[in-house]
C-alpha cells in the first residue's frame, strides 16, 4: 500500500506490524497524517514504526518510542575526514586498492554494471556469518531490487580492470542531508585489494560534493550484538553509533497489548545475548560444514 507518497511494508502474521519501505533511508515529514490514512486503509494493521530522521536524535513525538540506532559518519569535507577523522590504518587500507590497480568511480545503473552486481551476490553463500540473502537470485530479480530509488541513488563500482569487484548504492533522503549506503558489497576473492575501504572513501566524496551532511552505514549495533568485525570497520572508517528514536504506533488493541508484551520484537531479540552468541557459533559451524567453507570466508 501506499501512504503520502511512500509505501508502507505489512508484516507478520500474529502481530501485523507495518513501516516505511527503505525506513533507514526514507522519512516521513508528517507521521500523523500517515497514521491517519492507515487508520483508515481498511487493512488490518497492528502497529505501525518508524524512525526520526537526522540530524533529530531527540525525541520530538509522543508517540510509544524505542532507542534505535545509526551508524553515522558527519560530512564536511573530503580532507577533514581523511586527515582528522580516520586513522592511519584506515587511510593505507583506503590506498591499498589504488596501488594494486582497482579504479573507484561513480557508475550509471544499466545492464553492465547489474551483470556486476549479480556476480558478486552470487559468489559466496555466506557473509558475515549469515546466509547472504541475494545469493542463488537470477539476474532479473537482482535488476529489480537494485532498481529502486533511482532518482535519488548513487552507484559506485570498485572495477579490476573492466570487472566490477565491489561497489555501493548511496541512497538520498528527500531532504539531501543524509545518505545512507544502502548496499555494499566486494568479492572475497578480491579482499586483498581492499576495496570496500576504496569504497567507504569514495563515498564521503560523493557526498562532499552533493553538500550531503551525514553519510550513514545502516546500524552500529544490531540487536545485543554491540560489537563485531563489520561494527570494527565501520568505527576505524569514522562512524559513530548514535541512537535515534524509533517510534511504535499501536492502531488496534490487540496492537497495544502485543507492544506491551514485546511481541513486536524478533524472538531472536528477545533471548539473552548469551543464548544468542552460542546459537550464532552453531550456525557458524553449520555453514563451514554445509558450504565446505573455511573460517576467514564467513
Amino acid at each position: 500500500m501506499n501512504i503520502c507518497g511512500r509505501e508502507v511494508i505489512v508484516q507478520g502474521q500474529l502481530c501485523r506490524v507495518a513501516h516505511l519501505d527503505a525506513d533507514d533511508y526514507k522519512f516521513l515529514d508528517d507521521p500523523e497524517s500517515a497514521i491517519i490514512q492507515l487508520r483508515k486503509s481498511g487493512i488490518r494493521i497492528d502497529i505501525f514504526t518508524f524512525m526520526q530522521k537526522l540530524p533529530e536524535t531527540t525525541p520530538k513525538y509522543k508517540y510509544p518510542m524505542e532507542w534505535d540506532n545509526m551508524a553515522v559518519l558527519p560530512v564536511t569535507t573530503f580532507e577533514n575526514w581523511w586527515t582528522k577523522q580516520i586513522g592511519f590504518k584506515a587511510r593505507n587500507k583506503a590506498k591499498q586498492a589504488g596501488k594494486k590497480g582497482v579504479s573507484i568511480r561513480e557508475v550509471s545503473f544499466d545492464e553492465a554494471l547489474t551483470r556486476g552486481i549479480w556476480e558478486i551476490y552470487n559468489e559466496c553463500p555466506v557473509r558475515q556469518e549469515r546466509r547472504f540473502p541475494h545469493f542463488g537470485k537470477s539476474l532479473e530479480a537482482v535488476h529489480a531490487m537494485s532498481a529502486t530509488y533511482l532518482d535519488s541513488s548513487v552507484f559506485i563500482g570498485a572495477y579490476d580492470g573492466e570487472k566490477l569487484i565491489g561497489f555501493i548504492k548511496l541512497t538520498i533522503d528527500d531532504t539531501r542531508a543524509q545518505a545512507g549506503i544502502m548496499h555494499i558489497v566486494s568479492m572475497l576473492q578480491h579482499r586483498e585489494k581492499a576495496p570496500t575501504n576504496a569504497l567507504v572513501a569514495q563515498a564521503v566524496r560523493s557526498c562532499v560534493d552533493r553538500g550531503i551532511n551525514y553519510l550513514v552505514y545502516s546500524k552500529f549495533a544490531y540487536g545485543k550484538k554491540l560489537k563485531s568485525s563489520l561494527s570494527e570497520f565501520k568505527e576505524r572508517n569514522a562512524f559513530a553509533h548514535v541512537d535515534i528514536p524509533r517510534y511504535y504506533v499501536p492502531l488496534t488493541r490487540w496492537g497495544s497489548l502485543a507492544l506491551a508484551m514485546g511481541l513486536h520484537h524478533r524472538l531472536a531479540d528477545r533471548l539473552p545475548e548469551s543464548v544468542v552468541e552460542k546459537l550464532r557459533e552453531l550456525r557458524s559451524n553449520w555453514y563451514q560444514r554445509k558450504f565446505q567453507l573455511k573460517p576467514d570466508a564467513l
